[in-house]
């Protein structure tokens, strides 16, 4: 080893952490990376991170390749001291030379010329190119080819059939962990209803030019279900509670995880003490939490905890879904898309914007009763999304 090389170590991520996964070398051998940019991704069972170049200089040796494990303080790469490179001279374009032109079609992709009634009776049975074997003179396609062919059964087509084994992060052997472990062990029963979210489009509506420009960030219909839920849960505890062995654990302040996909799957950061958050910090901190999710930025002390979790599966498009209670919670609360359906309202049928809610409780902790009333709150409130203001 030169003595200019520089370890490339797996830092210290937490008291309890061992072990990371290589996720990704954002630098490959022989690449320059400048100080404090990161050379590579690592990833826990929570979080995924960037470790930065201590200084500047030109990646000599990749020790762990992505995919591998190691442990904290492990050396995973070597980092040789150097200057930026000099930016390279354009060089001057050459106009590379005109094809011939050629008056006959291209070949097909079976390398056999296609003759043009060969060709539409193939279009017209829906054949694919290469399908079909010319008796022709020089392996040429013909009609009667094509007939012979259709009249023989279905045609099978080759392709590729590749497998490939990827081995699974911890983030996902997490996932996967956790969602077997509420199964086997609480008894998950979900309660579904549906809300009017005519009220919340209007109010948005004539308020999000104004919220935009005090906060700098827009108004989303998140903020309304947060506070909905520290409502919903300040009036049936049970729900902010978790089964400790032989007694429930009640919390007297409301952790909110908010589900957002990342780039490593789905994270679940925690709005701390919601109860005390107003609309634009519930904003602010999911747009933070999103750009930082999609860069894999997420770090370990904004996952741990939570005390209840939102997930929102309708900006994927979905309809209607269980979600799974995260462990040790007691509760999930799932929204979904926002579709305009008939509904019956003073004895007429109006068109509607409505979302269907689901909560998903642990039936250990809650009790039907509470987990339906809580339910009809969160529907109360935000089809009359005053009372949020006004705390009624």
């Amino acid at each position: 080893m030169s003595t200019k090389e520089i370890e490339i170590k797996v830092p210290a991520v937490g008291e309890s952490i061992s072990e990371v996964f290589i996720g990704e070398w954002y630098v490959g051998e022989g690449k320059f990376v400048a100080a404090d940019k990161d050379v590579v991704g690592l990833e826990t069972d929570k979080a995924t991170f960037g470790v930065p170049a201590p200084v500047g200089g030109v990646v000599t040796r990749i020790l762990k390749k992505a995919g591998e494990s190691a442990a904290i303080g492990e050396v995973i790469g070597y980092l040789s001291p150097s200057d930026a490179p000099a930016a390279a001279t354009p060089a001057t374009p050459v106009a590379a030379p005109a094809a011939p032109a050629s008056s006959s079609a291209p070949a097909p992709k079976s390398g056999a010329h296609v003759m043009p009634a060969a060709a539409s009776e193939m279009a017209k049975n829906n054949l694919p190119a290469g399908s079909v074997a010319g008796t022709g003179p020089g392996g040429r396609v013909l009609k009667e080819d094509v007939i012979r062919t259709v009249q023989a059964g279905p045609v099978r087509v080759g392709g590729s059939r590749e497998t490939r084994n990827v081995p699974l992060s911890p983030i996902r052997q997490t996932i996967a962990k956790r969602l077997v472990e509420a199964q086997q062990t609480a008894a998950l029963l979900t309660t579904f209803n549906e809300v009017d979210m005519s009220a919340v489009k209007k109010l948005r509506e004539s308020y999000k030019d104004v919220f935009e420009k005090k906060y700098g960030v827009k108004l989303g219909f998140m903020s309304f279900f947060v506070r909905a839920v520290v409502a919903g849960l300040q009036q049936f505890p049970a729900l902010n509670a978790q089964m400790n062995g032989k007694q429930l654990t009640h919390f007297n302040y409301c952790d909110i995880g908010i589900a957002i996909g990342g780039g490593k799957g789905l994270v679940v950061p925690v709005l701390r003490n919601a109860e005390n958050m107003s609309f634009s910090d519930i904003e602010l901190a999911i747009v933070q939490y999103a750009v930082k999710a999609k860069n894999n930025q997420i770090t370990l002390e904004e996952l741990d905890g939570g005390t209840f979790t939102i997930t929102n599966g309708g900006v994927y498009g979905s309809l209607l879904s269980t979600p799974i209670v995260n462990p040790p919670q007691s509760g999930v609360l799932g929204m979904h898309g926002i579709f305009d359906r008939p509904i019956a309202v003073n004895g007429e049928v109006v068109i509607r914007p409505m979302m269907y809610v689901a909560l998903t409780y642990d039936h250990r902790v809650v009790d039907g009763r509470e987990a339906v009333s809580f339910l009809k709150l969160v529907k109360d409130l935000i089809e009359d999304p005053t009372r949020l203001i006004l705390e009624v």
